[in-house]
C-alpha cells in the first residue's frame, strides 16, 4: 500500500512540469505573434498609418450666434441675419496641405475669379486652427471648393450668419455695423472674446452688442484628410441674441431721409412728450453691408477721407453755430430777468455799432422799429445785438444751459459730442484771455464761439414746447427674447427743467408761430395748411465775412465756406408732439433751405397720423360692438426769406 503511494507521488510532478511546459509554449507563441503584429503596424504600415494620424484630426469649430434682429415701433424688420459663405484654412503638417492655397488661386484664375488673402496671416497661421481666408463669397467660388475638395486638403467652406442691413445708408449712421473683433479688443477683454467673434463696431450696434450679440457655441469634429467631416464629437449649440425694438418710425424715418435729398447736413425728429427720436438722419451716409466683405482698404481710406464725414452721425457728433434759432433762448432769457417787455422797441437801422465796430443785420435796408414779437418773426438781429449786451454772456448761458446745450443729451448712442456754451471763465482758462463785449454781440445771434448738435437743438424746442421739461432723447423703446417676452424696457427720462414761466411760454409761442404762419415771417416755406407750426429760422456763418459790402461781394466762398441753413420747429401749438431740427452744411439760408426739409418731415408725420386713424377705424368697424371699448377719434407757393 505504502509502495503504491510513492509511485502515484512520483507520478506528479511528471505530468506538472508537462503542463507547465505547454502554457509556456502557447505563451510563447502569443508573444511571437504579438511582436510580428506590431513589427507589421510599425514596419509595414507604419508610414500609411503615420500619414493618417497627421492627417485625421479633431477640429475645434465656433458656431456663430443669430445676434438679435432690430425692428422699428411699429415691428417692421430694420436689420435681419442672413447665411454668408467663408472659405477657411487649416494648417497641418502634410506637405500636400501647404499648396493648398496655391492650388485654390490657380483654381480661381482658370474660373477668372478674384483672390486675394493676407500672406502674413498664413505666417502667423497654428496648426489645425481654422484661418479665414475669405468672407462671404459668392456662390461660384463655393462651387470651386466643393467640387475640387479632394485636391484642397485643409481648405473647406464655413457657413456663419451675417448681418443684412434693409434699409442701407438710410440708418447706417445711427444702427451702424458689425465687424470681426481685432487683435487688440482681444488682448483687452481677459479672455471675454476670441477670434472670429463678431463685434458691433458703430451706432446701436455698438452701444447694445452685449444684449444683441448672443452667445456662441462650439462641436469637435474629426475630419479626415481632405478636411471631410468623419464624426461629431460633441457640440454646444449657441443662444440667439435679443431683439431690440426702436422708437424709430421706418416710414417717417424715409420721408426725412428723402427730404434731405442728398444734401449733407441732419435732420432729426423727436416726440416732445417723453424724448422718443422717431427719425434720425445724418447725410452722406455709407453702406454698412459693405463691412460684411470685410471692407478694402482703399474702400476704408475713402471713406475717412471723405470730407462730408459719411461714417460720422452728424446729428449727435456735428457741431454747429447754432444761428438765429438761438434768439430763442435770449429772448426768453430777457423776459425773465426783465431786461425786456414785450412792448420794447428797438430802431434797426440794418447795423448796430459799438466802437469802432459795424454789425450788420440780415436786412441791410433795416426793420424800423421792433417790438419782441416782430423781432423773432423777421430774425432781425439788431434787436438781440441789443438785448444780448444788456443781458451778458454769462447770463445767456445760464439759459442755453437750462435748455440742455453745452452738455450731452444723453442719447443711447456712442460718440455723442456736448457743444460749447462759452461764458468768461471758459475763455479765460481755454484761451487765456479776457471776455470781449464785442464777442457777446456775436453770441447775442448764434454766432462766435457757440456750438451746438442738431439733436440738442431739436431737444431743446421740444422742451419749450412741451412747457419746460428736458427729456433724455433715446432711441430703443425694448429690448425682447426671441419669444417675444420683453427683456428690459425704457421708459421716458426727465433730464432737466427749463423754469419759465407761463407768461414768457405764451409769448415766445406767439412769436414762433408768427415765424410760420404771418407775412414777413422767415419760416413760412414750413407753413402747413390746416397745422400750427411754430419754428425759428437760422443761417449761421461759416466763414467771418468783410464789414464793407463791395468786399463781402468780391469775396469768393468755396463750397465747404458757404453759411449753414438750420430751422428748429414743434407742432401743433395746442398740445404739440414732435419737434423737428434740421441743419444743412453749406446750404445758404434757413428760410429758404431748412425750413422746406422741415415741412416735408412734418407733413409726412401728420399724414401718418391720418392714416393710423383710418386703419384703427376699420379694425374697430370689424370687432363686435361689444369690444368696441374706444371712439373713433375724429401746399402752397411762399416766400424765400435770407434767415
Amino acid at each position: 500500500m505504502e509502495r503504491k503511494r510513492d509511485l502515484v507521488n512520483a507520478q506528479e510532478p511528471t505530468e506538472f512540469r508537462r503542463k507547465i511546459k505547454i502554457v509556456i509554449v502557447l505563451f510563447l507563441i502569443a508573444v511571437c505573434v504579438l511582436i510580428m503584429r506590431l513589427g507589421y503596424l510599425q514596419i509595414v504600415k507604419g508610414a500609411e498609418f503615420k500619414k493618417k494620424s497627421e492627417n485625421n484630426s479633431v477640429r475645434f469649430r465656433q458656431i456663430k450666434p443669430l445676434r438679435g434682429l432690430i425692428m422699428d415701433r411699429n415691428g417692421f424688420v430694420l436689420v435681419d441675419n442672413r447665411p454668408s459663405f467663408d472659405v477657411l484654412y487649416v494648417p497641418t503638417r502634410n506637405k500636400g496641405n501647404e499648396l493648398s492655397v496655391e492650388k485654390l488661386k490657380e483654381l480661381y484664375e482658370s474660373k477668372s475669379l478674384d483672390f486675394s488673402y493676407d500672406q502674413s496671416t498664413l505666417e502667423d497661421a497654428k496648426l489645425y486652427l481654422p484661418i479665414k481666408l475669405e468672407k462671404n463669397v459668392s456662390m461660384d467660388k463655393v462651387a470651386v471648393v466643393e467640387t475640387n475638395a479632394l485636391n484642397l486638403p485643409g481648405i473647406y467652406i464655413d457657413v456663419s450668419p451675417i448681418r443684412l442691413y434693409l434699409d442701407g445708408e438710410m440708418l447706417a449712421p445711427v444702427i451702424g455695423y458689425t465687424g470681426e473683433i481685432s487683435k487688440e479688443d482681444i488682448e483687452k477683454s481677459n479672455d471675454k472674446y476670441a477670434y472670429g467673434d463678431v463685434l458691433g463696431k458703430h451706432g446701436l450696434e455698438k452701444y447694445f452688442d452685449a444684449y444683441i450679440r448672443g452667445r456662441r457655441g462650439a462641436e469637435l469634429i474629426e475630419v479626415n484628410v481632405h478636411g471631410k467631416e468623419i464624426k461629431n464629437l460633441g457640440r454646444i449649440d449657441p443662444s440667439s441674441g435679443y431683439n431690440m425694438v426702436l422708437t424709430i418710425d421706418a416710414d417717417l424715418q424715409k420721408a426725412a431721409w428723402e427730404a434731405i435729398a442728398g444734401k449733407a447736413g441732419s435732420a432729426v425728429v423727436l416726440d416732445t412728450r417723453s424724448g422718443e427720436v422717431l427719425a434720425m438722419v445724418s447725410s452722406p451716409s455709407f453702406d454698412p453691408n459693405l463691412f460684411n466683405n470685410g471692407i478694402s482698404n482703399e474702400q476704408w481710406a475713402e471713406l475717412q477721407n471723405n470730407p462730408f464725414a459719411p461714417l460720422s452721425n452728424k446729428t449727435i457728433s456735428g457741431q454747429y453755430p447754432p444761428g438765429s434759432t438761438y434768439k430763442l433762448i435770449v429772448a426768453a432769457a430777457a423776459l425773465e430777468e426783465g431786461i425786456i417787455t414785450p412792448d420794447t422797441k428797438v430802431l434797426c437801422k440794418g447795423s448796430f455799432t459799438l466802437g469802432n465796430r459795424t454789425y450788420r443785420c440780415w436786412n441791410k435796408k433795416g426793420h424800423g422799429y421792433v417790438d419782441l414779437h416782430k423781432a423773432i418773426v423777421e430774425s432781425c438781429d439788431v434787436y438781440f445785438y441789443t438785448v444780448g449786451k444788456m443781458l451778458g454772456v454769462d447770463k445767456i448761458a445760464e439759459y442755453a444751459k437750462r435748455f440742455g446745450l453745452g452738455e450731452l443729451a444723453g442719447i443711447d448712442l456712442p460718440n455723442e459730442k456736448k457743444g460749447l456754451v462759452p461764458t468768461k471763465d471758459w475763455k479765460l482758462k481755454k484761451k487765456k484771455e479776457a471776455w470781449q463785449i464785442g464777442e457777446t454781440i456775436s453770441i447775442s445771434i448764434g454766432q462766435g464761439f457757440n456750438l451746438i448738435t442738431p439733436l440738442q437743438l431739436a431737444n431743446a424746442f421740444g422742451a419749450f414746447a412741451n412747457g419746460g421739461t428736458v427729456w433724455r432723447p433715446y432711441l430703443v423703446k425694448y429690448i425682447e427674447s426671441t419669444d417675444g417676452k420683453i427683456y428690459k424696457e425704457f421708459l421716458p427720462e426727465k433730464k432737466g427743467e427749463l423754469k419759465l414761466s407761463p407768461k414768457t411760454i405764451e409769448i415766445l409761442n406767439s412769436a414762433l408761430w408768427g415765424v410760420v404762419n404771418e407775412p414777413g415771417g422767415t419760416g413760412r416755406a414750413a407753413g402747413i395748411p390746416g397745422i400750427d407750426v411754430c419754428g425759428k429760422t437760422g443761417t449761421s456763418q461759416v466763414l467771418g465775412l468783410p464789414a464793407d459790402e463791395k468786399a463781402r461781394r468780391r469775396k469768393i466762398l468755396g463750397a465747404f465756406q458757404k453759411d449753414h441753413a438750420l430751422f428748429a420747429c414743434f407742432a401743433p401749438l395746442k398740445n404739440p408732439e414732435i419737434a423737428v431740427a434740421v441743419i444743412l452744411e453749406n446750404a445758404g439760408g434757413g428760410g429758404a433751405v431748412a425750413a422746406p426739409v422741415a415741412r416735408r418731415i412734418l407733413s409726412a408725420y401728420f399724414e401718418g397720423k391720418k392714416k393710423d386713424k383710418k386703419a384703427q377705424a376699420v379694425d374697430q368697424k370689424q370687432q363686435p360692438l361689444e369690444q368696441k371699448k374706444k371712439p373713433v377719434e375724429q401746399e402752397q407757393q411762399l416766400d424765400d426769406e435770407s434767415d
